[in-house]
């Protein structure tokens, strides 16, 4: 009598490899970055980047959540964020209020959205923002959404008067692409005009620059109600590099 064993089809073991090399890789350091963070709300005062030594003074007296669930959860999130955006999947992330909320609090600082919400938490620090965009310049934004986001990552900055923005401002109906960008002022003219107001070298020239500026959206505005398009320079521009 064959044994029990003998009748059962033979199963073709598959070692498939579920992530790539760089998928573990890019997930492994998402991972490791939210438990760091994740610490750094449970037990720190300060110093969260350890840009100096750690000392007692930057240790809190009493913690503010609990190190056990959280890789757990961080573990989940980052698992799951690379489905959504493999797979395009709608998925909500329901974890219980409690001592995991650093986790959550980590993951969507990473992925930006923490500080989309709450501006006065921004994604770097004071001296990051100074070496790109320096103290003593304004800095003009050209921002193709609404210029209350950039204030608010921005405000609690300590040059943010240094900001300028210009954005959506839901002006405009149906016209042209370009019409539209100048009823917004995102278009070239108000922005060399702003930033003519605020180049101090350029103040003694300012007044016929910026009335150049000005006989320029006269002319747009006109040759649009007379054609229905853009100007031809506008139309027919190439990048040039």
């Amino acid at each position: 009598m064959a044994s029990p064993s003998a009748a059962r089809p033979s199963v073709k073991k598959q070692n498939k490899q579920a992530l790539s090399t760089e998928e573990l890789r890019k997930v492994h350091a998402y991972w490791r970055a939210a438990n760091f963070i994740s610490v750094g709300q449970i037990y720190l005062f300060a110093n969260p980047l350890l840009r100096e030594p750690l000392s007692q003074k930057h240790v809190k007296p009493r913690l503010l959540g609990h190190w056990g669930t959280t890789p757990g959860l961080n573990f989940i999130y980052v698992h799951l964020n690379r489905l959504i955006q493999k797979h395009d999947l709608n998925v909500i992330y329901v974890a219980g209020p409690g001592h995991g909320g650093p986790a959550l609090v980590a993951n969507t600082y990473l992925e930006g959205t923490y500080s989309e919400v709450y501006g006065q938490t921004p994604q770097s620090d004071d001296r990051d923002l100074d070496s790109i965009f320096t103290t003593d310049k304004p800095v003009i934004f050209a921002y193709h959404g609404y210029p209350t986001l950039i204030h608010r990552l921005t405000y609690r900055r300590k040059h943010h008067a240094n900001f300028h923005v210009h954005g959506y401002r839901e002006e405009g109906t149906t016209t042209t692409p370009f019409d539209m960008t100048v009823l917004n002022e995102l278009d070239r003219f108000h922005l060399a005009g702003d930033a003519a107001d605020r180049a101090v070298r350029l103040q003694a020239r300012n007044a016929h620059f910026k009335q150049h500026l000005r006989s320029r959206l006269v002319e747009h505005s006109q040759y649009v109600r007379d054609y229905g398009d853009d100007l031809p320079e506008i139309c027919d521009w190439t990048w040039p590099y």
